[in-house]
């Protein structure tokens, strides 16, 4: 299908753009990679009467190492994430996750920031950032603002990001030695969304003791899902299989899947524990050689 007809604008700095947004209020829609936005467009699920082109806008895009976190701009795209040298170390996740993600020419143009700002649980980035406990940056007129990502999802398609503000940029603590991250997720076919996903950071001392863990879910909840009661499960005990079995199952209790064309409930479930499983191998297999 053909979008309904809409305005363009292609301001050159975030000032610009935020009274752009001001100006045209719930009219106007950000467009950063569009690979989520002009979809909708397509499908007549969303009609903006004017898109603000934030692409021309300098200083959103990078990868850096900064006062003990990893910060991404928003303008990152998946591609840049993939080879960053400043991710690759201590961040396997990320390519993990890239090679999961459409296609190509979708990790050329498609941006991490406009992953997230979507507020789709079916994006993968959700999930990882959650893993990592990551803080989004939002820029609005009155300057930045850190939201924790626990507190930016609220429900379907719906964030902490504001009519006049934009999602500037992500940032996450740099992990301590013995840590390790993960991302799996079941799909259809390449490129489809996920049946079900888990991304999965843990960290250990040399005893095998789990001293910090995030756990986030893809695609089985109405909003991105961090598996908090497995989380509780693993941390400040030595880890074993059994141990890895019970929070495995904890995850699959508590997401709240839709059955669909990708399966029913009882599959999704099944397959959450699954891939938490089998996520927290792989991720302790990572902060293990991290020694």
């Amino acid at each position: 299908m053909i979008p309904a007809p809409f305005d363009y604008s292609a301001p050159g700095s975030l000032e610009e753009a935020i009274s752009l947004l001001k100006e045209h209020g719930d009219d106007a829609k950000i467009l950063a990679g569009g690979h989520s936005l002009i979809p909708m467009m397509k499908l007549r699920l969303a009609e903006p009467e004017h898109l603000i082109d934030i692409n021309n806008i300098p200083g959103l895009s990078y990868v850096k190492e900064e006062d003990g976190k990893l910060k991404i701009g928003a303008l990152t795209t998946e591609t840049e994430l993939e080879y960053s040298a400043a991710a690759e170390g201590r961040f396997p996740i990320f390519k993990d996750v890239s090679k999961l993600i459409a296609d190509p020419q979708v990790r050329n143009l498609g941006t991490i920031g406009g992953n997230i700002a979507h507020g789709d649980a079916a994006n993968d980035h959700p999930a990882v950032m959650m893993a990592l406990n990551a803080e989004v940056e939002i820029t609005g007129e009155n300057g930045a603002r850190m939201v924790g990502i626990d507190d930016f999802f609220f429900g379907f398609y719906m964030t902490a990001v504001q009519p006049n503000e934009i999602l500037t940029g992500i940032q996450f603590p740099l992990p301590p030695k013995g840590t390790g991250n993960a991302y799996h997720k079941l799909e259809r076919k390449v490129g489809d969304y996920a049946t079900a996903g888990v991304a999965v950071q843990i960290s250990v001392d040399s005893n095998n003791v789990c001293t910090n863990v995030g756990i986030g879910l893809t695609n089985v909840n109405p909003k991105p899902l961090r598996a908090k009661r497995s989380e509780d499960h693993l941390k400040g005990k030595v880890l074993s299989p059994d141990l890895i079995q019970e929070a495995a199952q904890m995850a699959s209790e508590d997401c709240s899947p839709s059955p669909d064309l990708r399966g029913s409930e009882e599959y999704k479930r099944a397959m959450v524990g699954v891939l938490t499983k089998r996520m927290i191998n792989k991720a302790l297999e990572r902060a293990k050689a991290d020694y």
